[in-house]
């Protein structure tokens, strides 16, 4: 791209702002331009291949352009009056008078019209690129709710909240971030719900992201969450469900879409929060309150169970039942490493198995971990390398990591440290490792909002809600807002 041209302004003379836009684009092999006269006028209909849709443009533009022609002579005032005014071509219009801006409207899939002797250009939004259609959520499986996901183009995704949020309150800012992929990012927000402080800090911080390309919702989270690097869990969550993210949005939230990513950020994202699911609100309270039991059980045996194992059985053994200890025992006498070197092996091994079934096609994925659990695990406790009350603990970890997929990454990290600090210090070191990850949680906010809300500070309305599920009509009466879970209520 050629910056010289970029503010360069457009021309009366046709030619000269065709060639400006060649030689912006450095005469790129995808612009379109097509050059007609119409009465007497010569103009041009300028696009980028692949961006608009070609049966559009037929019908949409050169349709009503040579409907224009009638074999009088008018001036070229007149002609760009006629398309802009009197023309229904595209209910999505714009301007552009500089070079740098034709080109952004160009790579955003509007048409350019050009008139001979007007030194503007007319764009008509006429986008037709190819996308994927809407599919079902892949990793936010829910039974009762909605079955959509959201797709990689930025307004398809916008009205997919829209349509759930029929309201003019709710807003959409767009602004590009990437010096060189000017990335479509729109901010999502209600209007009287979103803090207005809150706000502003996230338009901030999207406008000091630098970088040359944003490709995707992870290059903007260091942006958006300070000192990321030291944070073992994330202040902003991704949603691939609309209706999540519509009912972040209800209680003043704000969501962030991406242009290319089939993913929405949600920010302040709680640490409760990971543990919500939308079937909660369709099932019976008692049941929601049973199934986050579940869900805070799974994330305790999914971090911390194999490091208490191994704590346990190297350094309390009396703690465990007569007969326990004698089956743990025999088992261990059979096998050739030590407890410890066990635990790690077979950890690091489920962990390939994991990033294999992921990478890999889904047919074969499933294939690849059917085979390595059975064929790999059965193999190693008949050849004496690990034991076979190992496997049912590494079994029953990796089952519980499964319920909570929103922190995956996180439980394989807390799993590990759990591991070494159990087997180099027994429980002092689960209990010391426990400390500095609570104290690590305690320590996030996002502007003002504690991560560990509402249990830290107590918020003891709020407390229902995490615990289990409030019924409909309390929330009708209450509309809360995210601004309850900040320390001084405001």
């Amino acid at each position: 791209m050629n910056d010289i041209t970029k503010d360069t302004r457009l021309l009366p003379p046709l030619n000269s702002n065709l060639l400006a836009l060649r030689t912006h684009l450095g005469n790129t092999a995808d612009l379109s331009a097509v050059t007609v006269t119409i009465n007497g006028v010569r103009c041009a209909a300028v696009t980028i291949e692949g961006m608009v849709s070609s049966d559009s443009v037929g019908e949409l533009v050169f349709r009503p352009l040579m409907k224009l022609e009638n074999g009088s002579r008018i001036s070229p005032d007149e002609l760009m009056r006629l398309i802009t005014e009197h023309c229904l071509m595209s209910a999505d219009r714009s301007n552009a008078s500089t070079v740098g801006a034709a080109a952004d409207l160009l790579f955003s899939g509007f048409v350019l019209l050009l008139v001979d002797g007007i030194p503007t250009a007319a764009a008509l939004g006429i986008q037709g690129y190819p996308s994927k259609s809407i599919s079902e959520p892949t990793s936010e499986n829910d039974l009762l709710s909605s079955q959509e996901a959201f797709t990689e183009t930025v307004r398809t995704n916008m009205s997919l909240v829209r349509r759930r949020m029929r309201t003019p309150k709710l807003r959409f800012e767009l602004v590009r971030c990437g010096k060189l992929s000017s990335t479509e990012v729109a901010i999502a927000y209600i209007e009287g719900k979103a803090d207005s402080r809150m706000l502003e800090e996230v338009r901030k911080r999207l406008g000091s992201v630098g970088l040359d390309s944003v490709l995707g919702p992870a290059f903007l989270l260091p942006f958006l969450e300070k000192q990321s690097e030291k944070l073992l869990f994330s202040e902003v969550g991704t949603t691939e469900r609309p209706d999540m993210l519509c009912a972040g949005l209800v209680q003043g939230r704000i969501g962030i879409l991406i242009d290319g990513a089939p993913f929405a950020l949600v920010c302040p994202y709680i640490f409760a929060q990971g543990f919500d699911s939308i079937d909660d609100y369709a099932a019976k309270t008692y049941f929601a309150v049973f199934i986050k039991l579940i869900r805070c059980l799974s994330f305790i045996l999914a971090a911390a169970f194999p490091g208490v194992y191994i704590a346990a059985v190297n350094y309390a053994p009396e703690m465990l039942n007569f007969k326990l200890l004698l089956s743990l025992s025999a088992g261990e006498r059979s096998t050739m490493l030590s407890l410890f070197t066990e635990m790690l092996t077979v950890m690091l091994l489920l962990e390939i198995l994991r990033e294999a079934s992921i990478r890999l096609p889904h047919a074969i994925g499933t294939a690849v971990s059917i085979a390595g659990g059975l064929i790999i695990g059965d193999a190693a406790v008949k050849s004496g390398i690990i034991s076979s009350p190992l496997l049912i603990v590494v079994g029953i970890t990796a089952t519980a990591s499964y319920v909570l997929p929103a922190f995956a990454q996180q439980l394989t990290v807390l799993r590990l440290l759990f591991i070494l600090s159990g087997g180099f210090a027994g429980f002092f070191g689960i209990s010391v490792c426990a400390v500095m990850v609570t104290a690590n949680i305690c320590s996030q906010s996002f502007v003002g909002i504690p991560y560990t809300s509402p249990f830290s500070p107590l918020k003891r309305d709020r407390l229902m809600n995490v615990t289990g599920r409030k019924n409909f009509a309390d929330l009708a009466r209450e509309s809360p807002t995210i601004n309850a879970l900040r320390p001084d209520g405001q």
